[in-house]
């Protein structure tokens, strides 16, 4: 099948899931629009999502689930979708380009890799996985991916936290994670930790993965971490101070758990190429509405190259993110490494999608920069795009590594 074909029956789906969110989803965000847009947004006083908010994130992934869509990227070997990388890619342009930023509950209809059902759950010992993978599948509870640490952003390998042995194949584990999304009110965790400390520093294994319940002894969300000004946040300071996890709780093989890691971390580079896409489209959409609309000294400000050719420019590189970003997902799918081109996609889309913000809000003047617009919105998300899951700085070595290997596969 060829790969515009492949595409072309995706288009029902996504079309599915756009209409599942507008007869399912708004709704529910129109009666709680108070929960999650009043004085204080949709955080609780400890700065992470308040209790009316969580019972309506569990609300979407619960309705989504039972419609098929909150699976769908999932393998088929754990009971999801089965759709790979190309889908993924449409899915998270559609749903940012139709949805726009600033909201929450849209957004969580799909599970996505850091938080929900996804290839992690292959990983699962057989008991670990009768245990959980149902409640994740059907979105009544939710994961968190604790990779990143206080001294280990970019540098994955430089992770402190340990596991020692406790006897009978036990571990204990201890150390602090940083910038954990979803943590503040996951039910578990993929907590990565140094088990062979020889391996690690060669960088040739000695990390491994364990699930850990947030709720077991010795696990503490220390604080939630507020950005751009905010009253709360989605990421936090996690702690973990002799927690004891058992054989059924280690994650895949012992030992080779960053494997695993970049896994997700490749996972998450579609997620964000789709979502910079889909949110650049809907800014430029907005931007070239309101040039043709305003006027000022008797024209359109369309009329005006100061203004047009800056979002001429947007719908170059906005074009040239999506085509980039497809055609690594093609790639993938195929089952090619696409290394460097992985890194260009994620690289191009996030930088791409912040210029569009940026100009947008230039377009718009000073109506750009206020809270009804919601480009402001899109700017924080598009601004954070260009550091996780690799900075665009990270992007560029590991290009800049696979030429010196000689790779140049364009």
């Amino acid at each position: 099948m060829s790969a515009a074909s492949a595409e072309t029956e995706l288009v029902p789906i996504i079309d599915g899931l756009q209409a599942f969110i507008e007869s399912e989803i708004v709704p529910i965000e129109e009666a709680n629009r108070d929960v999650l847009e009043g004085a204080h947004g949709p955080w609780g006083a400890d700065g992470s999502y308040s209790e009316p908010v969580r019972a309506l994130l569990r609300e979407t992934r619960s309705r989504s689930a039972k419609a098929g869509y909150y699976t769908m990227l999932a393998p088929l070997s754990v009971g999801g979708g089965g759709l790979g990388s190309t889908a993924a890619f449409l899915v998270w342009e559609r749903i940012y380009g139709a949805c726009g930023p600033g909201r929450l509950l849209p957004y969580h209809v799909v599970g996505r890799w850091t938080s929900g059902p996804s290839h992690l759950l292959e990983y699962l010992t057989p008991a670990l996985y009768d245990s959980v993978a149902a409640d994740l599948l059907a979105g009544e509870i939710t994961t968190c991916f604790a990779m990143s640490e206080p001294d280990a952003g970019s540098d994955a390998w430089a992770i402190a936290t340990s596991a020692t042995p406790a006897g009978d194949g036990r571990w204990r584990v201890t150390g602090t994670k940083q910038w954990i999304s979803n943590s503040p009110h996951a039910d578990a965790a993929l907590v990565f930790a140094v088990t062979d400390a020889e391996m690690r520093a060669r960088r040739r294994g000695g990390i491994s993965c364990f699930y850990i319940p947030m709720a077991a002894p010795g696990v503490s969300v220390d604080s939630v971490i507020r950005v751009y000004g905010e009253q709360g946040g989605n990421e936090a300071i996690v702690s973990f101070v002799d927690v004891e996890v058992g054989l059924d709780q280690l994650v895949g093989t012992l030992h080779q758990g960053f494997k695993i890691a970049m896994s997700g971390v490749s996972n998450g580079r579609i997620f964000n190429a789709g979502r910079c896409v889909g949110l650049a489209r809907w800014a430029l959409a907005r931007a070239v509405s309101y040039a043709q609309e305003r006027t000022t000294f008797g024209n359109p400000l369309m009329d005006y190259q100061g203004v047009s050719f800056p979002l001429s420019d947007s719908a170059t590189q906005i074009y040239a993110a999506r085509c980039l970003a497809l055609d690594v997902a093609r790639k993938l799918d195929s089952g090619e490494r696409a290394r460097m081109e992985l890194a260009m996609a994620k690289m191009y889309c996030s930088e791409a999608c912040y210029r569009t913000y940026d100009r947008a809000m230039q377009v718009h003047g000073a109506m750009g920069l206020t809270n009804e617009m919601k480009l402001y919105h899109g700017w924080h998300q598009a601004r954070t795009q260009r550091v996780a899951d690799g900075s665009a700085e990270i992007m560029r070595r590991v290009i800049v590594n696979e030429l010196r290997r000689g790779e140049m596969p364009f």
